[in-house]
């Protein structure tokens, strides 16, 4: 003789008051169906938050043929940082962020480009990341590899390496440390005081000798 099959059990969900609510009887198949359907609207909300931040950070820059490299003036290392923001922004004028940046970038990122002998990019290193936002360090990276070549390492140097801070906004526009125009300050705060090291790093910077 076979075993009788019980069902499963109800659970009882507790009113939310003792009155005016009529309790409710559900099993453990509708509340776990339930439950899922919740998680699954929930996921899809934050998807939908995140991913438009996040977009343009992960598009290709678009195709074209590079700007010739013009012959640097620059004698050391230092000097060279100009005419290579300037490279920057000259390849990817639709990417540079016009006027004043607002008070509080999407991220600040410390890159290191090594441009050999040729003005080709021979190595790329992160000095400083993000502190959140690190979506943006391969964007980074195909924007500097996609504006070679570069121009070549100042006389008496096989290759030039190249140190400069990404001032990056929420718009996926940015603007170089060394050609800054500087940034908004923030509603409220005091003109001289700030606790926050990114926005000194990024309100702090010089406004360069212009594009």
């Amino acid at each position: 003789m076979h075993a009788r099959a019980h069902p499963a059990p109800a659970r009882l969900t507790p009113p939310a008051s003792d009155r005016g609510r009529r309790q409710t009887i559900e099993s453990p198949g509708e509340s776990s169906s339930r439950l899922r359907g919740k998680k699954g609207w929930l996921a899809g909300l934050l998807i939908g938050i995140t991913l438009p931040a996040f977009a343009q950070f992960d598009t290709a820059p678009p195709s074209r043929t590079p700007r010739p490299a013009l012959a640097t003036m620059a004698t050391t290392e230092a000097a060279y940082r100009i005419d290579g923001a300037r490279h920057i922004y000259l390849n990817h004028p639709e990417r540079i962020h016009d006027g004043l940046l607002p008070p509080f970038l999407h991220a600040i990122a410390g890159v290191r480009t090594t441009i050999d002998a040729h003005g080709r990019v021979s190595r790329i290193e992160i000095t400083r990341e993000p502190a959140v936002a690190r979506e943006v360090l391969p964007w980074i990276e195909r924007l500097i590899r996609a504006a070679e070549p570069y121009p070549r390492p100042p006389a008496g140097l096989d290759t030039v390496r190249w140190d400069e801070i990404w001032l990056i906004d929420r718009s996926g526009r940015f603007q170089l440390h060394t050609l800054s125009e500087g940034q908004q300050q923030a509603p409220d705060s005091p003109d001289d005081d700030t606790d926050d090291e990114d926005e000194k790093g990024a309100a702090g910077a010089p406004s360069g000798p212009g594009r």
